[in-house]
């Protein structure tokens, strides 16, 4: 009779083990998501293009032979770097030779000096040879002058747009050596639409993006002009807010992006398409929302279309603090308990398992 009772206690347990191993086995397996807020701007791109705002032609302020070259076409150059020199041989000569008479003369003022402070000359006299010091004091500082200007220095960063001269031509003052890009202001312009135009009190940021640059080039608008092209577009010029990458120079294209306020796309949340499906009664579109006690509950929604990531915009009855369903949607039934996964497997499309 004993072994009869526990036999009958055993297959109780097995049969209430099986049962529970079954329900476990019979919960489907979802994938959840949580509603995104809709931002209150939206980001539209356009081709762009970068160009010079400015070049600068530069040239010796002296005459004289091009001793050296030390930058070639193409060039990336900083501020005060050294671009060619002159053959500064006479005029180092002739700075010698001032610096010599100045030194004479301005020992003869001093000896002066005592022979009229002895009045042994008049003040007349003693006046002109100080007069004749400082002429011969700026004299010698103009040649000064013209031996620092054998040498020609990068006014601003840029890049090295022409070299016209070769070592050892010949070159008057102001005749152009070089032609310099400043890249210190840059521009890009892009052309944007007329209905992209009427919205510009709306432009919030700008920036841009180029090949093999990392990241998003911030920029400010200096402006955009009042009247549209032939083809109906309006030209929009920014600069760089900063320093630009030195690999971006005139001629290269890239995608300008312009952040517009946008308040209408504000309302309501976005969820995946997927998480989408109809109520086969009412036809109307519905989500799962997932409950504290693990079961689904149908939730009838209204969509106002997609947003820019292509996701359903959800405008009435989300508030964005739920958690809904996203995967498996069209198997569940309403009040069904189920089993929240992390991530879905690779062999298990769908989550129904």
């Amino acid at each position: 009779m004993k072994r009869l009772i526990t036999t009958v206690l055993v297959a109780g347990v097995l049969c209430a083990c099986g049962g529970v191993q079954h329900e476990n086995a019979a919960l489907r397996s979802v994938e959840l998501t949580k509603p995104a807020p809709m931002e209150a701007t939206r980001m539209k791109c356009y081709p762009g293009i970068i160009r010079e705002a400015h070049t600068i032609g530069l040239g010796f302020k002296t005459a004289g032979q091009i001793e050296r070259i030390c930058v070639k076409e193409g060039d990336y150059v900083r501020q005060g770097q050294l671009l060619a020199e002159l053959d500064a041989a006479d005029y180092r000569l002739g700075v010698e030779a001032l610096q010599i008479q100045y030194d004479q003369l301005k020992d003869e003022i001093a000896r002066t000096k005592q022979l009229f402070d002895q009045k042994s000359i008049s003040a007349n006299d003693y006046e002109k040879a100080v007069a004749g010091l400082k002429q011969l004091g700026v004299e010698l500082q103009t040649n000064k002058n013209k031996l620092d200007y054998t040498k020609l220095y990068a006014p601003t960063d840029g890049y090295v747009w022409t070299v016209n001269f070769s070592p050892a031509e010949m070159v008057n003052a102001g005749t152009a050596m070089f032609t310099l890009l400043d890249v210190s202001h840059m521009e890009v312009t892009a052309d944007i639409p007329a209905a992209e135009y009427r919205q510009r009190d709306r432009f919030v940021r700008y920036r841009c993006t180029a090949d093999g640059i990392d990241g998003e080039l911030p920029m400010k608008m200096l402006s955009l002009t009042p009247k549209a092209d032939g083809n109906q577009l309006y030209q929009l010029r920014l600069t760089f807010d900063g320093q630009p990458d030195k690999r971006l120079t005139a001629g290269v294209n890239v995608e300008v992006g312009i952040v517009v306020e946008d308040t209408a796309s504000a309302r309501g949340v976005a969820v995946p398409l997927c998480a989408l499906f109809r109520d086969n009664g009412t036809g109307e579109p519905s989500v799962w929302v997932f409950g504290a006690d693990s079961t689904v509950c149908k939730r009838p929604i209204v969509l106002g279309g997609t947003d820019a990531e292509g996701r359903a915009v959800v405008v009435e009855g989300l508030t964005g603090e739920e958690h809904i369903v996203r995967a498996g949607v069209h198997v569940l039934r309403d009040g069904e308990r189920v089993r929240v996964i992390e991530k879905l497997s690779k062999t298990n499309v769908g989550g129904l398992l």
